[in-house]
């Protein structure tokens, strides 16, 4: 009962819009240590069967500071209104969101799924959240390559990628970072999957603390 009081907690309040933060001045550009690109795809819209994964991956936007930022953000349509098998992708500029790419091959991912009956639109804070972390640069020795969000029937996914995947210290400190940011309800669950290609079977979970 309690843990289902925390989720009320966070789920209770409309977070479906998010003005860009008062007092940023849209005259004076702040610039984001690294740039980022955001990518879009959903492969059920895709109307040649020829086409492959790759093809149908869509680049959107590229920011470079934090008004870009905003006014990308505020133009999107939020996670919650987006059709089933949508995915939104958020790179470091450079880097494809795909195993394949160099800067992911060795690497893996957190994963946080979101029953979708009970997230509702504070969905969209949750991603919002895991953007914000991601361009603040608040996870340890540039080990971050991006973070995607599933869009699914049920649920909802939010992955953050990094660059290595063997369980150590830092890796671990980037999962409890994840979850204190996000504000996570005590009972989701969030596991570290190495990707295929890392060569790495080890998978582990950052339970709350």
């Amino acid at each position: 009962m309690e843990n289902d009081n925390e989720w009320h907690n966070i789920t209770s309040q409309d977070k479906g819009s998010f003005p860009i933060p008062e007092g940023l001045d849209l005259d004076v550009t702040h610039p984001l240590q690294n740039a980022w690109t955001l990518w879009y795809d959903n492969p059920l819209q895709n109307n040649n069967n020829n086409q492959s994964w790759a093809e149908n991956l869509k680049e959107i936007a590229t920011v470079t500071t934090v008004e870009q930022f905003w006014t990308v953000n505020n133009n999107l349509t939020k996670v919650d209104q987006l059709d089933p098998n949508a995915n939104y992708y958020f790179f470091k500029k450079g880097i494809r969101p795909e195993w394949e790419d160099p800067a992911n091959a060795k690497g893996g991912k957190y994963s946080i799924q979101f029953p979708r009956a009970r997230s509702g639109n504070t969905i969209n804070l949750f991603w919002l959240n895991m953007l914000l972390a991601v361009i603040g640069e608040q996870f340890t020795k540039d080990e971050v390559c991006g973070t995607v969000i599933a869009i699914r029937r049920n649920y909802f996914r939010i992955a953050l990628w990094t660059k290595t995947a063997e369980r150590t210290a830092e890796l671990e400190s980037i999962g409890h970072t994840i979850r204190e940011l996000l504000n996570l309800p005590m009972q989701l669950n969030m596991d570290f999957i190495p990707h295929e290609s890392s060569g790495i079977q080890e998978k582990f979970s950052i339970n709350a603390q």
